[in-house]
């Protein structure tokens, strides 16, 4: 309320603010409001009504496709109807963005591989290198199918090496031995059969040479796989040094007459015993249990040869001071040590 003036006048005429007016909007029907709040909503519920109808045919999805891809086992294969035209567009299915049609060209190329080998041979440089791009796809169908290819190529070629040029059997190998180290189970499996057909056809001199240098990879996985697949190549010489002197033996000839059959023997002392002995102390040390398991293993495989072919020259009782010999000058004195006692207890 205002204050009167002390001088008896009226005060003067105080401003009232404007009322505010209540605004009137024009009714709007219910079913206009409901369509209007929530467009489309009609076709939401069709769509709805579509997804839950238990009689509509489901959806294609890329899983399920991937689920539907079969993995035919290598002996059921049949041989192509027309291999001449799927050698001749391989490598650009093989380079498809199409999934699916990736996996057709892969199981095309084991086709070629198993029952057409004159019809592959002739791009099979190209062909690897495909391969070795479809086992980076993300796809699990893609990834499995091209190790598969690997596997195939491996037991119909043998030495691959003698086909294709050093950079892409690099390429193949490094992707062997990091897919043997996935976390992925079915990979890792498929991966390790993958690289035991490699071990067991292909010559193992040329072998070691390009598995040693993986031994000081900086991926312990790696490391481990490379450790294993040279514990193979040296497990297989030992077979093929026992057939030798088996044959030795019953044929009551001297080493020296066998040259085709001593060639596998040189072919350890060439590359040689000394350097297994090397990786094999070296990889006694590391970290993963599974690479001082095959290192234990090259241990046991380069003596048993070593024994055997001494035993074949008739100097069984010189074979232990002969080894530690071998082991002091290969090796320094703890790792010789160690070697030396790996070989006592396997014996």
């Amino acid at each position: 309320m205002a204050l009167r003036a002390l001088d008896n006048t009226m005060p003067a005429a105080v401003e009232e603010r404007p009322k505010k007016v209540a605004k009137v909007a024009a009714a709007v029907p219910a079913a206009a409001a409901v369509k209007a709040a929530s467009p489309g909503s009609g076709n939401k519920k069709k769509h709805q009504h579509q997804q839950n109808d238990e009689n509509s045919a489901p959806r294609a999805t890329a899983a399920a496709g991937e689920q539907a891809v079969e993995y035919v086992p290598s002996e059921e294969l049949e041989a192509a109807t027309n291999p001449k035209a799927k050698a001749a567009r391989l490598v650009a299915d093989l380079d498809s963005k199409d999934w699916i049609r990736a996996c057709e060209a892969l199981n095309d190329a084991r086709r070629l591989a198993i029952h057409h080998r004159a019809h592959l041979n002739p791009i099979l440089e190209k062909v690897i290198l495909a391969i070795v791009k479809t086992m980076k796809s993300p796809r699990s169908a893609v990834l499995k199918t091209s190790i598969m290819a690997c596997t195939d190529v491996f037991n119909s070629f043998g030495n691959l090496l003698s086909s294709v040029s050093d950079d892409a059997f690099d390429k193949l190998l490094l992707q062997l031995l990091l897919k043997a180290s996935q976390d992925k189970r079915f990979v890792c499996e498929e991966a390790e059969k993958a690289m035991r057909a490699m071990a067991a056809s292909m010559p193992p001199l040329p072998l070691l040479k390009k598995l040693k240098a993986y031994v000081h990879h900086a991926n312990l996985r790696v490391r481990a796989k490379a450790a294993v697949a040279i514990s193979h190549c040296a497990a297989r010489m030992v077979r093929q040094t026992k057939l030798y002197v088996d044959s030795c033996h019953s044929q009551k000839t001297k080493i020296e007459n066998f040259a085709p059959r001593a060639q596998d023997v040189e072919a350890m002392k060439d590359f040689g015993m000394s350097a297994l002995l090397q990786v094999a102390a070296e990889l006694l040390n590391d970290r993963l249990p599974e690479a001082r398991e095959a290192a234990r293993g090259m241990v046991g495989s380069v003596h048993a040869a070593f024994a055997k072919e001494a035993a074949a020259r008739g100097e069984e009782e010189a074979v232990a001071a002969s080894w530690e010999s071998l082991c002091s000058l290969s090796l320094p004195p703890i790792s010789a040590q160690a070697v030396a006692k790996i070989a006592s207890s396997s014996q």
